[in-house]
Formats: C-alpha cells, sequence, structure tokens
C-alpha cells in the first residue's frame, strides 16, 4: 500500500538493499567499573569515558557531513555490538530487528565528536546544547556530545584534550603540560608520544609548526642527547640514526600491542569475567596484532575466559 500509493507522486520501491561501506572508529572506550575512581581524576576526560563510547577527533572543525559519517558508525557498530551479544548467548531471532525477549541487552555507545572550532552546521541541525563551556550535547535519541577544542577553559581537568589542538591551544596545553610535576599522569602519556611522534618525521616544519612545538624539540634534544650518551659508551656512534629509527618502531609495535591486551583485559572485566594471573600473564605477553584483535572481538561478548584465548578449556 505504501509503494503503490506513494508512486502516485514518487518513485517508489520495496525491499531496496542498503549496502554499508566500511569504516573505522578512531577510539572506542569500555569504562572498566573498578577504575571509577582512576576515571575521576582525569578530568573532562574522564567524564567522556564514564560510558561506552567512539571518540571521533579532527583536525579541523568538523562538517556537518563529517559527523553524518560519525553516526552512520556509531549505528553500524551498535548494530554489530547486538549482532555479536546474541551470537554469544545462542540466541536466533527471526527478525534481528525487533524487540524480542531473546534479544541480549546492549548499551547504546555514545559519540563524542572533537574538533578545533564551533561546528555551527553541527550543533544547529542536531539541536546541540551546552551542558558546561566547550561541552554540548545533541538530542538525547543521538547519544552525541560534541566538544570544542578551542573553547575549553584552561584548566588541569581539560589539558589532555587541549593537546589534540593545534595554534594557541596546542601552544598552551604544551606550557600546561611542561609545568606539571614529573610524575604527573599527564606527563607520562603525552611527553612520549610526543616525542616519539615527532622523530618519526623527517618532513621540515614551518615555522608556525616549530613554535608550536618548542616544547616537543626540547624533549627530542633531550632524548638524542641521552641517545647519543649511550651510543658513545657502546661505541655505537655510526649506527645512531638506524638503531634509534629502529628502537622508535620497536617501541611504538610494543606499545600498540600492550595497549590492545590491556583492552582485552578491560574487556573481560567489564563482562565480569575472572582473569587468573597465568592467562593475565598471557595477554599481557602476546604480541601478534591479529591474534589480540581476535581475542578483544571475544572478549566484548564473551560470557566465559575460555570462549576467549585459544586453546584454554
Amino acid at each position: 500500500m505504501l509503494r503503490d500509493g506513494l508512486s502516485l507522486v514518487s518513485a517508489a520501491q520495496t525491499e531496496v538493499e542498503v549496502l554499508a561501506a566500511t569504516q573505522k572508529i578512531d577510539v572506542f572506550s569500555v569504562p572498566d567499573p573498578a577504575r571509577e575512581g582512576e576515571r575521576a581524576r582525569m578530568g573532562l576526560l574522564g567524564e567522556l569515558a564514564a560510558e561506552p563510547s567512539l571518540f571521533e577527533p579532527f583536525h579541523g572543525t568538523p562538517s556537518l557531513r563529517q559527523v553524518r559519517r560519525c553516526l552512520r558508525k556509531q549505528l553500524t557498530w551498535h548494530h554489530e555490538l547486538e549482532r555479536r551479544a546474541r551470537a554469544a548467548a545462542g540466541a536466533v531471532a527471526l527478525d534481528e530487528d525487533a524487540d524480542a525477549p531473546t534479544q541480549p541487552a546492549v548499551d547504546f555507545p555514545a559519540l563524542v565528536v572533537i574538533g578545533r572550532g564551533r561546528p555551527e552546521t553541527v550543533l544547529d541541525a542536531y539541536r546541540c546544547e551546552p551542558v558546561q563551556p566547550s561541552v554540548y550535547h545533541a538530542v538525547p535519541g543521538l547519544v552525541m556530545r560534541v566538544i570544542v577544542l578551542a573553547e575549553l577553559p584552561r584548566t588541569r581537568a581539560t589539558l589532555l584534550l587541549r593537546l589534540l589542538g593545534s595554534g594557541r591551544v596546542l601552544r598552551e596545553a604544551l606550557a600546561d603540560l611542561a609545568a606539571l610535576p614529573d610524575d604527573a599522569w599527564e606527563k607520562g602519556i603525552a611527553r612520549p608520544l610526543l616525542v616519539h611522534f615527532r622523530l618519526g618525521t623527517d618532513e621540515p616544519t614551518t615555522d608556525e609548526e616549530d613554535e608550536v612545538s618548542a616544547e616537543i624539540r626540547a624533549w627530542v634534544e633531550e632524548y638524542e642527547k641521552n641517545l647519543r650518551a649511550e651510543a658513545r659508551t657502546e661505541g655505537l656512534n655510526e649506527g645512531l640514526n638506524e638503531g634509534r629509527r629502529e628502537g622508535l618502531n620497536e617501541g611504538r609495535r610494543e606499545g600498540r600491542a600492550e595497549e590492545a591486551a590491556r583492552a582485552v583485559l578491560t574487556a573481560l572485566r567489564v563482562r565480569g569475567i575472572a582473569v587468573p594471573d597465568a592467562a593475565r600473564e598471557r595477554i599481557l605477553a602476546e604480541k601478534d596484532p591479529e591474534t589480540l584483535e581476535r581475542w578483544l572481538e571475544r572478549a566484548v561478548v564473551a560470557a566465559s575466559l575460555a570462549e576467549v584465548l585459544d586453546g584454554l578449556s
């Protein structure tokens, strides 16, 4: 009836197949209930991480079209989480879109869009309202938050997010980071990444970039100085550049593997699955990215540790 009625005034079709292009979420975070106290000290980022969330940062100001693509990720990912939950529970519904008693409950993940400037078209289109300085919430059904880096107050509570900015925002954030005590958690996270990514590029920088990265260059110089001292001690001056690059690459690979392993452990904790010391050591010792990715996919919907780790009975 709908098709025939609409055909009087439009081109109407039925059973139109929808093909979704492959997309990747920049960062997907699932909170660990056991670490609520740690999240509380993380300021704004901790607040945003209090629920399962997709984080989508943009170098500039996101457009309406870009945010629509992010919303498509959010909806598609929720659909995938529901599919995995059904598969893990052995539930088979005749209509996967129907609300049935056999459908496992899956939290709808929030979407956190982070951009440099204020995206007026996005704020207007989705009726976003300010809930605190620089933080806007869309209409409740969308579960979308918009973070404007240029509007963030210059406080420690916003520091890690401001380090994602550029220009004045980044300059101030670097200065604030340098002023923190050496044992500050923000330094433990940000400084190694800033140094490593700076060392990993051979492209010339502009005057503006040099000004923005003054603090990074200071850390780089200190890092290279220590590296040269170690090379002189070991008589390896000739292999410094090659060794430095290889060491950084190896460090990055190990860092990614450790991050993936901890994501597996976090997913298991969220699912309420106990992880014995031997299994924890096995997960943390794993370096193969494909294996870790497979374990993480299983851990999101697993009911037991045996469903996650290969060969565990």
